[in-house]
């Protein structure tokens, strides 16, 4: 699921951010569209998205991603701000060469170390988040296995046996600090200005 909705908000953030940051008549609509949904903690969201729809695989990977493309969108779109005005981009432009050529020639390897960044860290943010909800009985169903539900299952046992709560929570911190580290690397290695 983690990688689903890392590659979802992938997807979404870099279309979006791309937009946002290039065509200026966006920029104000598309501001005030982020800070209406980052405003609200996405717990808040998750919590009436399970009650109100339900809870599934399908249903809280959407939800995830509805939600969560804000900050790769971000990321981008202030990347690609500064990348815009550049001689060469002006000069495609003069040119007539399309929107998208210009994003996806000229601006995009510039955002690739960023996006490798965020898609890193994504992962263990998701993981984290649906533990979270499955541990307040949010999330998955009962019968699918996660972290949220070991973690809710062994509340109970806490006294008897602390391990039951301790492994759950030593594996969510070492899956966080894994994808942190192997994002910056492959963040540094593809990264245009380390190779000049």
């Amino acid at each position: 699921m983690a990688l689903i909705v890392a590659l979802g908000e992938c997807v979404v953030g870099v279309i979006i951010g791309c937009l946002w940051g290039y065509i200026r008549k966006l920029d104000r609509i598309l501001t005030e569209i982020y800070n209406i949904i980052n405003n609200v903690p996405v717990i808040i969201y998750m919590t009436l998205i399970a009650l109100l729809v339900g809870q599934s695989f399908t249903i809280m990977c959407i939800s995830l991603i509805a939600f969560g493309w804000l900050t790769m969108a971000r990321n981008v779109r202030n990347l690609v701000i500064m990348y815009r005005d550049r001689e060469y981009n002006l000069a495609s432009r003069c040119l007539g060469t399309p929107v998208w050529r210009v994003l996806t020639k000229n601006i995009l390897p510039y955002l690739i170390s960023i996006i490798i960044l965020r898609l890193a860290l994504s992962i263990p943010a998701t993981i984290a988040l649906e533990s979270t909800l499955s541990y307040l009985g949010l999330g998955l169903g009962i019968d699918t296995p996660s972290l949220g539900i070991l973690l809710r299952n062994a509340r109970n046992f806490f006294l008897e046996r602390p391990y039951l709560l301790i492994f759950p929570a030593v594996i969510v911190s070492i899956i966080t600090v894994t994808f942190y580290l192997v994002g910056n690397a492959f963040s540094d290695a593809a990264d245009p200005r380390n190779h000049v």
